[in-house]
């Protein structure tokens, strides 16, 4: 399926979500930002069913993940501001809109109970370093190329702050915000960003790899275990033992869990398994 600014593949439990605008480097545009969004809620949606969705794959057509913001959209909410200002003294502001709707989509990403790999080649910049912090696992070609440039641009990196610390910690991602940082693959791999780097020719089994072990895991406890570990980082461990004893007793006495442990005491795959 081909949208205005996305391609969708499905394969078996996978949605592979493709950013389809190769000749501005997959630049966010706002249509591409409600794409991801709507693709997203339809995947969430087949819970439960026999071809439910489990993974999304993000990455980005041409040989390159994302260039960051479309700035033809953000000309377009500039332009519409100064009306506005002009007109009704600015009760609205159409930028801060464009930038919270690229937000709302890192968070739409962030928690879904959905397993999020992101396969990351050339230009990763801006929007894209978010998309790539969101994710639960990042794969980087040898190729890519990471940059945070708002600072150096005269604006800040606004949607992409709490995710950046998320993944790399204060100190890290506080450097790179008032440095304009660049990294390559290999300096991705070491600061945590990327999991795993490879050779471009080599993504493809990289992937594989990573899908197949993600489809052994059962998805409601994939899911919960996201949203346990989301509370995790804002939490004392002492403050959750509780609520995690009752989310793991939950688990236990539940479909998955009853399953897991029968298959694992009779020495076979757990239904859930992907052939």
């Amino acid at each position: 399926m081909t949208l205005g600014a996305l391609r969708v593949e499905p394969t078996r439990a996978t949605l592979h979500i493709w950013l389809n605008r190769p000749a501005s480097r997959n630049a966010m545009s706002l249509q591409m930002v409600a794409e991801l969004r709507q693709v997203l809620e339809q995947a969430e949606a087949t819970k439960g069913q026999s071809d439910a969705v489990r993974i999304i794959v993000l990455r980005g057509d041409g040989g390159h993940f994302c260039a960051g913001a479309d700035l033809k959209d953000m000309a377009a909410a500039r332009m519409r501001a100064m009306q506005g200002s002009a007109q009704d003294g600015g009760a609205e502001d159409p930028i801060a809109e464009v930038n919270a709707a690229f937000g709302e989509l890192c968070v739409a990403y962030a928690r879904t109970p959905l397993a999020v790999v992101a396969v990351l080649e050339g230009t990763v910049m801006g929007g894209g370093f978010g998309l790539a912090c969101v994710a639960d696992v990042a794969i980087a070609s040898e190729t890519a190329k990471f940059r945070l440039p708002e600072t150096s641009l005269g604006v800040v990196p606004a949607q992409i702050a709490p995710f950046l610390v998320e993944r790399l910690g204060y100190s890290q991602a506080k450097r790179l915000a008032v440095t304009g940082g660049r990294l390559d693959a290999a300096a991705a791999l070491r600061l945590g960003l990327v999991h795993s780097v490879v050779a471009t020719a080599d993504l493809q089994r990289e992937l594989d790899t990573v899908l197949a072990d993600i489809l052994a895991c059962a998805p409601g406890a994939l899911g919960a275990t996201k949203a346990l570990m989301a509370q995790a980082r804002l939490r004392a461990p002492q403050d959750l033992v509780h609520e995690a004893a009752a989310v793991f007793s939950q688990a236990a006495q539940g479909p998955e869990g009853l399953e897991g442990m029968t298959a694992f005491i009779q020495k076979r795959k757990p239904q859930w398994a992907m052939p």
